[in-house]
């Protein structure tokens, strides 16, 4: 049975998550990227709890169900506050499963609790193609693709169309009403991404930063995310799309510099949005990855 939460993290902004699964097994928490909703592990979370985990996959702040945040304040101090936040609801820590933006943030909640603290948020960590180094080039697609549909679309087709456009790797599906979960159809008769725009507000570029597709002061210095991936002591697994055009192999390689105990798996044909594009082979990576761990 799935359960529907509202988890408070901040004076007026609560998360909207789903917990379903087993209630004795492995508390897993799923974060998606910037700019998508929790229904992006959908299938994800299926598995995940198929295998006798027990599965909460979150809205990030600004993003579909969850609060907006009433100051606009999309900084990765507050993903990452949120993400701490959310780990300690769970009865025991919990395996984090980030993608881009929710991985940085469960990066950074994780190595630097571990660093002030001593005693890590998670008892794992998998890292969906993303690191403290990314690739410029495919920062600049993602950040064009999303701000592209900010004035909104005409309909679910031009919508889907600008999908297509910018995964073209991957099939248009014939019908577009499973964007409905993805896209607000507000009173002007256009269709509009489910996420507070102010988390794209065009800012001045910061040249020390980790690329992410997100406005340039809520990125994160590279310095601190080394240090954060330094502290990181849990299992972990990095999870990168072999096409991807954001996380390189060199990206990869030095995040294993880094967390020197991580694992990784390069997912074949997939790019940036692994999940999306090779469902099946990224469920049964994270599957087998979390049935590896101590206490399963």
């Amino acid at each position: 049975m799935t359960v529907t939460l509202r988890l408070p993290v901040a004076p007026e902004l609560a998360l909207a998550a789903d917990e379903f699964g087993n209630p004795d097994g492995r508390p897993v928490v799923l974060l998606h990227g910037g700019g998508q909703t929790r229904h992006a592990w959908h299938q994800t979370a299926e598995q995940l709890a198929a295998a006798g985990n027990q599965v909460l996959n979150v809205d990030l702040r600004g993003h579909g169900e969850s609060d907006w945040a009433p100051d606009g304040d999309y900084a990765f101090e507050r993903f990452a506050g949120d993400v701490a936040t959310v780990a300690a609801t769970r009865r025991r820590p919990p395996a984090l499963v980030g993608a881009s933006l929710g991985g940085i943030a469960s990066l950074l909640a994780i190595g630097e609790s571990t660093a002030i603290d001593g005693d890590p948020i998670a008892s794992a960590l998998v890292l969906v193609d993303v690191a403290p180094r990314t690739s410029p080039t495919g920062v600049d697609r993602i950040r064009a693709f999303m701000r592209q549909g900010l004035d909104g679309f005409a309909s679910l087709d031009e919508a889907a169309d600008a999908v297509a456009s910018y995964n073209p790797n991957r099939p248009r599906p014939r019908d577009v009403s499973g964007l409905k979960k993805n896209l607000r159809l507000r009173d002007d008769g256009r269709w509009y991404w489910h996420w507070d725009p102010r988390f794209m507000a065009p800012e001045e570029p910061d040249a020390d930063s980790a690329l992410d597709g997100i406005p340039h002061r809520r990125r994160v210095p590279e310095a601190r995310m080394e240090a954060a991936a330094r502290a990181v002591t849990v299992p972990t697994l990095l999870v990168r799309g072999g096409a991807s055009d954001l996380l390189t192999e060199e990206g990869a390689a030095h995040l294993r510099t880094l967390i020197p105990h991580a694992e990784q798996v390069d997912v074949a044909g997939a790019g940036h949005m692994v999940a999306g594009d090779a469902n099946d082979r990224f469920n049964q990576a994270v599957v087998d990855f979390l049935r590896s761990l101590p206490g399963c």
